[in-house]
């Protein structure tokens, strides 16, 4: 009957040692199924995503207020019965002085006016182009930043359901240890605790998992319940990053800077604008007078030309308005000198960022979690042969979870911040060639 258990014993501890070397390993190499197109998802919401269809109908409407800048006023038609005699009201042949007159007249700025006024609209028709790309690149961002997210969520309740699968085979063992005579109640009852534990992590990684799910759902315009299922591996990306090269391409593809460009170059044609305001417009106009024969006269007809201009008498208003505008210029070029500080900035910590989750991720693969494996399967040939007691295996089992699971999160945090820095530089992150 003792061979008998302590054959069930052996059984059962070569069965957890098993299933611990096919439960541990790197997570995040696992590449198991076809990887699914993050690039279409992206495309997606940047098709259906209302806040950007709302900032592509605001463009198109600063587009066609573009088409009606500087356009001149339609022109005045003027009819009229001139000195007409109060006792004959209707009668034209009373008085020479007597015409029916028609005329017209045009308001034309002064000059130069009509061109600042285009470059005003078009440089609002670039603020809003800038606006827009700016958009697509924070919903991009926040993607894919959702994106590593939900591949961590699932990679983790992945290691979970292996280390429930671990925890119910210790538990056997605890059993068959305890009911030989070899172990203690109290390492039945630890096992079951870890196993509860593992299960209520299990849940609440369901429930994260369904709120990153409903909020790219959201992010793409979908309903709530649509699923989505990532197969892609959660991996490092090697790139070849310099802090020059990042703020180069950042100075040239970042849409904040070139919106900010369009801004204060509106803000200096509004300033000529407001300048050349002080400046009258004029008014031609031009009247023909069709007169009747009356007291002896032949009554020819007449007509009459003539100028008129606004007087730019309120001088003070003008002041105000060219000061506003140079308010503006200066406004823009501090938010320029702003947002190259924080694009600077952004890169540099970006960086820090990538390279302190770069040189985790890698711990964790190369040392930490391969020794924590080692360590387990010690600790189960010890329990096994009596050198060491059942709490030590369940803490090292606990401890194998957890560098697994850090392991992954340094992974999806080096990826995350990767889709940072491109927000920041407004430009895919340059990949380095493949070799041949």
């Amino acid at each position: 009957m003792c061979v008998q258990n302590n054959y069930s014993v052996t059984l059962i501890l070569l069965i957890v040692l098993v299933t611990f070397s096919s439960a541990t390993g790197w997570a995040g190499n696992d590449a198991a199924g076809a990887p699914p197109s993050l690039a279409a998802i992206i495309a997606q919401a940047l098709e259906q995503n209302p806040e950007l269809k709302a900032s592509e109908a605001r463009w198109a409407a600063f587009v066609e207020q573009a088409r009606q800048a500087g356009a001149l006023e339609d022109p005045m038609l003027m009819l009229r019965a001139q000195n007409l005699l109060i006792g004959y009201p209707l009668e034209f042949d009373r008085e020479t002085m007597t015409a029916k007159v028609i005329g017209v007249s045009q308001t034309v700025p002064f000059f130069g006016k009509r061109d600042l006024q285009r470059q005003i609209a078009r440089q609002q028709v670039e603020i809003s182009r800038w606006e827009l790309e700016e958009r697509k690149i924070e919903l991009t961002r926040m993607i894919k930043e959702t994106w590593y997210r939900l591949l961590f969520v699932d990679r983790s309740l992945e290691i979970v359901d292996k280390n429930i699968t671990v925890l119910d085979d210790l538990n056997r063992l605890s059993e068959t240890f305890y009911s030989v005579g070899r172990g203690l109640q109290q390492d039945v009852l630890g096992a079951q605790v870890e196993r509860s534990r593992a299960e209520e992590m299990r849940i609440t990684l369901g429930q994260q998992r369904r709120s990153l799910e409903i909020a790219l759902n959201n992010l793409r315009f979908l309903p709530a319940d649509t699923p989505v299922t990532p197969a892609a591996p959660l991996e490092l990306t090697e790139l070849d990053l310099d802090g020059a090269r990042l703020e180069e391409i950042a100075l040239a593809h970042r849409p904040r800077l070139k919106e900010i460009a369009a801004a204060e170059e509106r803000a200096r044609a509004a300033e000529q604008l407001a300048e050349k305001d002080f400046y009258p417009d004029v008014t031609f106009t031009l009247e023909y007078m069709q007169r009747e024969p009356a007291m002896g006269e032949p009554g020819d007809d007449m007509y009459s030309a003539g100028l008129s201009f606004n007087l730019p008498v309120q001088r003070e208003r003008r002041h105000a308005m060219v000061a506003e505008a140079g308010a503006e210029i200066r406004m823009a070029q501090a938010e320029r000198d702003m947002t190259l500080n924080r694009i600077r900035q952004g890169i540099a910590d970006s960086l820090a960022n990538l390279e302190r989750a770069r040189r985790l991720a890698e711990l964790y693969e190369r040392s930490i979690i391969p020794q924590a494996d080692q360590a387990l399967h010690a600790t189960m040939a010890a329990y096994g042969s009596g050198k060491a007691d059942f709490p030590a295996v369940l803490e090292s089992q606990a401890a194998l979870f957890t560098f697994e699971r850090d392991g992954i999160e340094a992974v999806a945090d080096h990826q995350m911040q990767l889709a940072a820095l491109e927000a920041v530089i407004g430009a895919t992150l340059p990949r380095p060639p493949e070799n041949n």
